[in-house]
């Protein structure tokens, strides 16, 4: 085995391991480490729980006396800062390993680097850029978060084989099978935020929690979001109904905060949290509404519909990975709704690419997974 497919394979451990802690951890990011000493694995760890001992420090612990002269492959640069926890950083040092091994450089202000210097000062041999690629992948809501201040934006929808995410009515229960029901259910566990417009909450009345697994105990039910332009949202209704156990935020205009502020009183009084942005043509200012959710430290937002607020969200390059469940049934109607309602005239052109493109059967249904930005 030569050095670089050697290194490839722990560091391929560590990522397995740091995906353990998907939903658990954030804002934090996901953390996986390995510990060897010469060819055998001495020690292993993953971050997992906000506020718990990082990757490398229960990695270190397990190893003992046999991390001294060993070598460390972990996910992300090593913690150099006080946090809630000590520096990475010392621990490794006060273990005595004698090389890292290290996926991706930690963004964070405090770190960008000066983890991995620190090592090398000390007289540690220090790699960086082991399987890059699937590290920035598997922690890409943490790095945007860190880098534009955003939570990554899953758009997801589900549609029959033809295209149709409801009938002329809105009816779209249910166009998926239980299985795939239970996959965004999944989903919505690791999400910070659930999105949806008024619309759908008009028509729908959904109650945008967690239902077929069971939540994170670290995490609860997300927060349903609504974005409610004209704020004709019905507190006697879900989601608003149920605010006062499962959060709401209700993100609206000043003009229709100052036009109708019973309507707003009347939600409050439910338990809803009322934002004002400002607006846009299509109606709120969707930037607006996801900075504000990132300043709360959200990490993932799944916008889950209808037709325009996905439509909305496309035309504004804001959406960076896609769910869609595709039925195996043909509605074939005209007037019925497709998934997807974005601005007229647009070019072939102009259409929006989709990488690592994955497909799952889930049940009778196809699961499509892909990516539409650099995240």
């Amino acid at each position: 085995m030569d050095a670089l497919s050697r290194d490839e394979a722990y560091m391929q451990r560590a990522l397995d391991l740091a995906a353990e802690g998907l939903g658990r951890v954030e804002p934090n990011p996901m953390v996986g480490a390995v510990v060897v000493q010469g060819e055998r694995v001495v020690g292993e760890g993953y971050h997992a729980r906000f506020g718990g001992p990082h990757a490398e420090v229960v990695a270190l612990d397990q190893a003992a006396d046999g991390a001294r002269g060993g070598e460390l492959f972990v996910t992300l640069e090593p913690c150099c800062h006080h946090g809630k926890t000590p520096p990475c950083t010392d621990a490794v040092l006060a273990a005595g390993i004698r090389r890292v091994v290290a996926a991706i450089v930690d963004p964070f202000p405090e770190m960008a680097g000066r983890g991995l210097a620190i090592l090398e000062e000390a007289g540690v041999e220090v790699r960086v850029g082991v399987f890059e690629e699937p590290a920035r992948r598997l922690n890409a809501a943490y790095l945007k978060r860190q880098t534009t201040g955003l939570p990554l934006v899953i758009a997801k929808w589900a549609m029959t084989l033809d295209g149709r995410l409801a009938t002329s009515s809105g009816d779209s229960r249910w166009i998926s099978s239980q299985a795939s029901r239970r996959r965004v259910h999944e989903l919505r566990r690791v999400s910070d935020a659930v999105l949806v417009g008024s619309g759908t909450a008009l028509v729908d009345e959904p109650s945008l929690t967690v239902r077929h697994v069971e939540p994170y105990p670290e995490r609860g039910q997300p927060t349903r979001v609504i974005l409610d332009t004209h704020l004709v949202l019905d507190p006697m209704r879900e989601p608003a109904r149920s605010a006062g156990r499962v959060p709401v935020i209700v993100y609206t205009s000043e003009a229709a905060l100052a036009g109708d502020g019973d309507a707003a009183e009347a939600l409050r009084r439910t338990g809803c949290e009322i934002v004002t942005v400002p607006p846009a043509p299509a109606g709120l200012s969707l930037p607006a509404v996801l900075a504000d959710l990132g300043k709360r430290e959200m990490s993932r937002v799944l916008v889950e519909g209808g037709s325009r607020i996905l439509g909305s969200f496309f035309a504004g390059g804001l959406v960076d990975r896609v769910m869609v469940f595709v039925s195996p049934r043909i509605l074939g109607s005209a007037d019925a709704l497709g998934p997807v309602a974005g601005p007229y005239g647009r070019e072939l052109i102009q259409a929006l690419e989709v990488a690592d493109l994955a497909v799952e059967t889930v049940g009778p249904d196809r699961m499509i997974e892909g990516r539409v930005s650099e995240f």
